[in-house]
């Protein structure tokens, strides 16, 4: 029996059941709206899922003949833009007209049935074989990363567009917790992971290293709405001191006034979550979800900045004894005790509710609850090699724009909680379900 099939087929099903469940949230003809400009139609995510495992797991590894290879072709790459330009890497131009949901659909199971087919392929062969392997993996982690990016589009959809989910859990507003600077003596991080140390790992992962990373102050929780309340309350928000030249050029071209999930309407402000509109003042104790321009901004505020993604990685791995672990926890895996991810709810909750997350160190949520920015630019590590199946994964964002973000949020799967993972986002990118800290 091999052990690798069966759990990766074991996973491929359950993502496949939650992307379905997430389409599931969408009325008939939400489908082809575009609520972030910056993205395609949810029509086109219908169909890129299915398109992508095709692609890499049945397609051009062993030439089996396609359900649809128009489909292989149109919904094989989607758009990246830059916010600021609108230029945008190479991807396959856009029909006049968009399939029928239903002909996508049909697309997409006799995708999944070809995916499980290949997969018993190679159950039989031998381990050497990780190329092969490496597909089903990358397969999956791509599915997982987009049902994520999914959300932050039905997040921008009106609420009579959404299909409330049954049993929704009831949203947590009441928290205590009170942040403190945590100082974290000087010390070595490491970063990124060894080759074949790890099952699967995407090429921005590697070649793993280790930084000297000078002492610093570490704030024990991540700022709250509340505290942001407070910078936009005092005018801070729209002073330029605080922002830097392509911050406040952004700014200014947006009209931003606020973090894109509130609302202001008739001098009351409000907090858009997912499904519901909440008032602003309930939610004060939730992480604030912010670009990373208007974090820049708030760190400013305060005489802060943001960490470093060594920095990160030092407090929350590297504890003071110098043993290095997985989680910022320690070894256990993640579990709804740890922290809020892995779809455990369907929003933020209160900063510091997960007490039993906290680093060696002391600093709560370095992972779950939201992303964590960092003011590091998004670059490969020393002996980058590019994906050989998917070479323009990342060289395409390593543009100085995309930032490093660390962490996890509550629409992530557990899956992608490794510490070597990295994601990245434009400064000037507002949808992201991501929170920041600040150091000093």
């Amino acid at each position: 029996m091999d052990s690798f099939c069966d759990r990766i087929e074991g996973e491929l099903q359950a993502a496949w059941r939650r992307s379905d469940d997430l389409f599931g949230l969408l009325d008939a003809e939400a489908l082809l709206y575009r609520p972030i400009v910056w993205r395609h139609p949810f029509v086109f995510y219908l169909g890129h899922l299915p398109a992508f495992a095709w692609n890499q797991t049945c397609g051009e590894p062993r030439r089996r003949q396609s359900p649809n290879p128009f489909f292989d072709e149109i919904f094989s790459r989607g758009i990246d833009p830059d916010v600021d330009t609108g230029a945008c890497h190479a991807h396959p131009e856009a029909p006049r007209r968009w399939p029928e949901a239903a002909e996508i659909a049909g697309y997409r199971d006799a995708v999944r049935e070809a995916v499980l087919e290949a997969l018993d392929g190679i159950r039989s062969k031998a381990a050497k074989n990780g190329g092969e392997r490496e597909r089903f993996c990358l397969t999956l982690e791509h599915e997982l990363m987009h049902q994520e990016t999914l959300l932050y589009m039905i997040h921008q959809l009106a609420p009579e567009r959404k299909v409330r989910p049954r049993g929704l859990p009831e949203h947590v507003f009441d928290g205590r917790a009170r942040s403190e600077e945590i100082a974290v003596p000087a010390g070595r991080a490491r970063l990124g992971a060894a080759r074949g140390g790890i099952e699967f790992g995407w090429d921005n992962e590697f070649e793993g290293c280790e930084a000297d990373v000078p002492g610093f102050r570490m704030d024990s929780l991540p700022v709250t709405i509340g505290q942001f309340f407070a910078f936009v309350e005092s005018g801070a928000y729209d002073d330029r001191r605080y922002w830097t030249d392509g911050d406040w050029a952004w700014k200014a071209r947006e009209g931003a006034r606020h973090p894109n999930f509130w609302l202001r309407e008739r001098g009351e402000w409000f907090y858009r979550a997912m499904f519901d509109l909440l008032p602003l003042p309930s939610v004060s104790s939730w992480p604030v979800y912010a670009s990373l321009a208007e974090a820049r901004a708030y760190a400013k505020w305060k005489n802060k900045r943001l960490p470093t993604e060594a920095e990160y990685h030092r407090a929350a791995f590297c504890g003071p004894e110098g043993k290095v672990d997985p989680y910022p926890w320690g070894e256990e895996a993640p579990s709804a005790r740890r922290g809020n991810f892995d779809f455990t709810r369907w929003s933020p909750a209160p900063v510091g509710s997960n007490p039993e997350g906290m680093s060696a160190w002391g600093i709560h949520e370095l992972s779950g609850n939201g992303w964590e920015w960092t003011g590091t630019p998004f670059a490969p590590f020393s002996g980058f090699v590019p994906l050989e199946t998917y070479r323009e994964y990342s060289v395409d964002f390593f543009d100085g724009k995309h930032y490093v973000l660390k962490g996890a949020s509550w629409a992530t799967a557990a899956r992608l909680m490794r510490p070597s993972f990295r994601n990245w986002y434009q400064a000037h990118y507002p949808y992201v379900f991501a929170k920041f800290r600040c150091v000093s």
